[in-house]
């Protein structure tokens, strides 16, 4: 658990919140069908918690490899979502953004 902890912590250190100008959404993961966190991203600012969203924008489902993978850089989300490696349900465009509003160091 606090191996997602510090992967989230780390997510929420690299927002770009120049890049969340006038975006509203909210990003719930489930990380190997058990363990639930959502980022939450509003006009410039962002807030990561453990649990389930009321309403998410997107819910993304993956392992916690493919998460440090795409958050690493190693795996492109897109390329990680093709191959059948991230299960995305709402509004899966959305989560085209997560690059810009994360990016990677």
């Amino acid at each position: 658990m606090s191996d997602l902890q510090s992967i989230f912590s780390e997510m929420e250190q690299r927002f770009n919140a120049e890049a969340a100008a006038g975006v509203e959404s909210v990003f719930q993961y489930e990380i190997d069908d058990s363990n639930h966190w959502f980022v939450a991203v509003a006009d410039g600012s962002c807030s990561v918690a453990q649990g389930q969203h009321d309403e998410p924008t997107v819910t993304l489902a993956m392992d916690v490899a493919t998460l440090q993978d795409v958050l690493s850089g190693e795996t492109d989300g897109m390329q990680a979502f093709m191959a059948g490696r991230i299960r995305a349900d709402g509004n899966i465009m959305e989560a085209t953004r997560l690059a810009t509003l994360f990016p990677v160091s």
